[in-house]
């Protein structure tokens, strides 16, 4: 137990930039002290925001002044790995860094961390899913540290309009490390003189649910299990129905994605479009039933198909872009994030810069065509692409009507020329998946998880089509056996999701006996420098 022995009780605050590391390592110092404990605190800076961390460490002695007979503690400046009595963080991945660097120790460590995250640079530059698992994150926290308590700091502060720094000094309180009463860290609150009373209610939110965990002797395994069941359960009970014929028709593992599907296909253009992804994934149903009769992968190649044919129909454009901005979800989501109170009004302006390829996208090939070709010999004279930048003040009566009139322009989209392409090349790659999955499962599988590859908007869109097509047609019918065409599948797409330059799936692609991707023409743009004055 933390503090035996008088030896200092050893704690260390992670937080990233912004977020009241400082703060709240005050309060502790400042709580300790009025306790009559003697403490000392110090600090390590780092860079803003998520691109690092500031670090505070503090020791407090377990026993007052008082109780020591005239003598005085000694007291460390700097943290040592495995000797820390209380890992505080605001971050998930920050908890998991510092245990990492060997901070927490399973025989001694109590954690308390936000299950909230602010994704890494690194994280977001990834042309896949480049997050980091929870599940993973969590599963090293468990398995490092004596104890924990782990919830969603973040929502927490946001609903009693605080900051985190004030919910995680309510966790701290309740979680029993340190020696003081309650009423000793909301008298320090009130002494701070700002913010009191939204400080004073995180902090009795927060307390009130780590003293509950700790009265019900759970383990944070458990409630993080229960958690996690608790959110399966509303997904299940929340997902979208499906038609009684289209639920008979596939297995029960595809139901989930194919509902999910099936509903956003629907809410993107209407029933009639649904109805052709559901035909699709049934001719992808009865390709891996032929190959794999026994569902020795548990219709894996159809639930992958699924997930991503349904994200590749739904394809973004300014039709999409408009009938979001416009959804009610979306303001209320707005005025959570700016703490906006039910009295206060809250204008929201939204930034377009449609291009050519935006508005081509609507027209019949001739006139796209046209419009193209026209922006081409623009840019094959130097000149930047066309576009049109907007400011449209979406709480506004006439920014409204103006992305309303937008959204009704969903019935054009099966006319234009973005949807014949999109389709076109949809076939083919499911021709692929089908073919594949016919002659052998596992190609089939790799095949239909190359949907991946199709994300964003604009080039990143584009260059995911070129990488995916790529594969389909120089890997997945070279003349040798199934399975050695499935790992060239496979080494493709992982090596074209984790380098978005491409050098990793051209290296691939030649490893595996296929052409790389051919060069593409970049036009040479020059610039009148201005004479110095």
């Amino acid at each position: 137990m933390p503090g035996t022995d008088s030896r200092p009780i050893t704690i260390l605050v992670c937080a990233l930039g912004g977020e009241g590391g400082g703060v709240l390592s005050q309060w502790l110092f400042d709580t300790a002290l009025a306790c009559g404990h003697s403490a000392q605190s110090t600090s390590i800076p780092g860079v803003a925001q998520r691109t690092g961390a500031t670090t505070y460490y503090l020791e407090v002695h377990p026993e007052p002044d008082a109780a020591l007979g005239g003598r005085r503690p000694v007291f460390s400046l700097n943290p040592v790995p495995g000797a820390i009595d209380l890992l505080v963080s605001s971050e998930l991945l920050e908890t998991v860094r510092q245990i990492g660097l060997g901070m927490a120790s399973a025989e001694r460590t109590t954690v308390i961390s936000s299950s909230s995250r602010a994704l890494t640079v690194a994280e977001k530059m990834q042309p896949g899913d480049g997050r980091v698992g929870d599940a993973a994150l969590l599963a090293t926290l468990q398995r490092h540290a004596r104890a924990a308590e782990v919830f969603d700091m973040s929502a927490l502060a946001r609903e009693t309009g605080t900051v985190i720094s004030a919910v995680l000094l309510g966790a701290i309180a309740a979680s029993g490390v340190l020696p003081f009463a309650r009423e000793a860290y909301e008298a320090t609150i009130r002494r701070s003189g700002r913010g009191v009373d939204a400080s004073l209610a995180g902090f009795a939110r927060a307390y009130e649910r780590v003293a509950a965990s700790r009265r019900q002797r759970a383990q944070a395994e458990q409630a993080l299990q229960a958690v996690t069941a608790a959110a399966g359960a509303k997904a299940r009970d929340g997902a979208p129905a499906l038609p009684v014929a289209v639920r008979d028709a596939f297995p029960a593992a595809v139901h989930d994605v194919l509902a999910l599907g099936h509903a956003r296909l629907v809410d993107y253009q209407d029933a009639r479009y649904a109805a052709l992804y559901v035909q699709r994934l049934a001719r992808v149903l009865d390709a891996e039933r032929a190959g794999d009769p026994g569902a020795a992968l548990g219709h894996a190649t159809t639930r992958e198909a699924a997930r991503w044919l349904a994200l590749w129909m739904a394809f973004d454009d300014i039709v999409r872009v408009a009938h979001l901005k416009l959804r009610a979800a979306r303001a209320q989501r707005v005025r959570a994030e700016v703490g906006a109170r039910d009295d206060e009004l809250v204008k929201v302006y939204d930034h377009f810069k449609p291009g050519v390829p935006e508005f081509a996208a609507l027209l019949p090939q001739p006139l796209a065509d046209r419009l193209l070709a026209w922006d081409a010999r623009r840019r094959a004279q130097g000149r930047a692409p066309w576009a049109l930048p907007l400011k449209v003040g979406t709480h506004t009566v006439l920014g409204a009507l103006a992305l309303r009139t937008v959204a009704a322009l969903k019935g054009q989209r099966r006319r234009g020329s973005r949807f014949a392409l999109e389709q076109s090349l949809i076939e083919r790659w499911l021709a692929a998946v089908e073919h594949g999955a016919r002659e052998h499962a596992a190609l089939g599988h790799e095949l239909a998880q190359c949907g991946r590859l199709i994300k964003g908007y604009g080039s990143t869109n584009e260059r995911g089509k070129e990488n995916l097509l790529h594969i389909v047609d120089h890997l997945a019918t070279r003349p040798v056996p199934p399975a050695e065409r499935a790992a060239a599948v496979r080494a493709a797409r992982e090596a074209a999701l984790a380098d978005e330059g491409g050098r990793a799936l051209d290296r691939a692609l030649v490893a595996h006996g296929a052409p790389p991707r051919p060069p593409k023409p970049q036009p040479v743009r020059f610039y009148r420098r201005r004479p110095q004055t």
